[in-house]
């Protein structure tokens, strides 16, 4: 068990990490995310409300169905990556990071009540509900058996509530963070330990923790907030800019929405990439280099040329001085299990962003080459009904 964000969360079970990993690829694995902040918005003004905080538009969503979106701040960085769900009863239902809690709710709170003073009608009701996350080719046939509902018709980042084993008041939404097929269950804190057990009475069913829920999202590409994202980077340098809905960009009217835009006319900087690498496992802060293991920075990128054709002295042209500054830094990484090699994610200026770009990370002070490799490093396998 390990302290995080004020839970105590196991990081793993009997079977270990490595095993734990690939059975969930293989069949199924039951996850306790209860230390996820979920948050019911109700009120008539719910929709503008929620869209004065996040990038997606989240007034298209049709009853049931859910979006990946981001909360920005008035420069454009991400204060936290959540899932918003318009459902079919009168509320909208979020799931945020445990990390961002108290932060989130600050928010929400604060522009709640300047909703209401504004004469808006909208009010947030804190769910105490246990959340579990059952994840894995096998999910919908372990799943099936205890449901009243054809799950064939739930489609990705769609819920319902219904009963699950016996237990009412379920909220069943496909989603999940491994890249596998899989669903979280928002579940009445009582009868958390009755439907787990339930669960896990499957025999394909193994618990997991912490250790393989991060090794299996960075398989899929996906990032952690406060290692991958957070207030210093943005949507654009993140590859999220696909969280922004198409009448927001025109409407510009979310949090730092010039910021955000200018990036997208004039393109980011420095870009988020996967790596793949031999030798040593790549670890967060590890430093990414050119591909001769030297630094490479855009004062290099601009002046190389110069100094390659007309000598040193052509560095003079490159005024004022700058010195020379890395690509980037790795944010996520660790051995895969399943591809067998060290996989990571990080930030470099985004002239070393193309996949194929051969670079270099520097591990305990030793140089090893990485590739820039597309994400996800494991096809995600997402379940879109017919």
């Amino acid at each position: 068990m390990v302290p995080f964000a004020g839970w105590s969360l196991p990081l793993h079970y009997g079977q270990g990490h490595l095993q734990s990993h690939l059975h969930t690829r293989r069949c199924c694995s039951l996850f306790d995310v209860s230390h996820m902040l979920q948050t019911r918005v109700y009120g008539r003004d719910r929709v503008k409300f929620m869209e004065s905080l996040v990038v997606g538009d989240i007034a298209e969503l049709k009853p049931g169905q859910g979006t990946l979106t981001l909360v920005t701040n008035e420069k454009g960085g991400i204060v936290d990556d959540l899932i918003v769900t318009s459902t079919s009863e009168d509320h909208l239902y979020v799931v945020s990071n445990a990390g961002c809690a108290d932060k989130d709710l600050a928010i929400m709170r604060g522009r709640a009540a300047e909703v209401r003073a504004a004469g808006g009608d909208v009010r947030l009701e804190v769910s105490d509900n246990a959340l579990l996350a059952l994840q894995g080719p096998s999910t919908a046939r372990v799943l099936q058996a205890g449901l009243p509902d054809d799950l064939a018709k739930l489609s990705f980042m769609n819920s319902v509530t219904t009963t699950v084993f016996g237990v009412p008041g379920c909220r069943v939404t496909r989603c999940g963070y491994t890249g596998e097929d899989g669903v979280e269950i928002s579940v009445p804190a009582a009868l958390a330990l009755e439907l787990a057990e339930r669960l896990l009475g499957a025999p394909e069913v193994w618990p997991a923790g912490l250790a393989a829920r991060d090794s299996l999202r960075l398989e899929a590409g996906l990032c952690l907030y406060g290692n991958d994202i957070d207030e210093s980077t943005t949507p654009a340098e993140a590859g999220l800019l696909w969280t922004l809905g198409k009448r927001r960009r025109a409407a510009m009217d979310f949090p730092g929405a010039a910021a955000i835009m200018a990036q997208v006319k004039e393109k980011p900087k420095r870009k988020r990439v996967g790596l793949t690498s031999v030798g040593p496992p790549i670890r967060p802060h590890t430093a990414i280099l050119g591909p001769e293991g030297t630094p490479v920075g855009m004062w290099w990128v601009a002046c190389a040329a110069a100094m390659a054709g007309e000598g040193a002295g052509a560095a003079g042209s490159c005024s004022p001085p700058r010195v020379l500054t890395s690509p980037g830094t790795v944010t996520s990484g660790c051995p895969s299990p399943s591809l067998g090699k060290n996989i990571a994610m990080g930030y470099v200026e985004a002239g070393h962003s193309r996949a194929g770009t051969a670079l270099t990370v520097e591990v305990r002070k030793k140089q090893h080459p990485a590739l820039v490799t597309k994400m996800p490093f494991v096809p995600t396998q997402y379940y879109m009904a017919k």
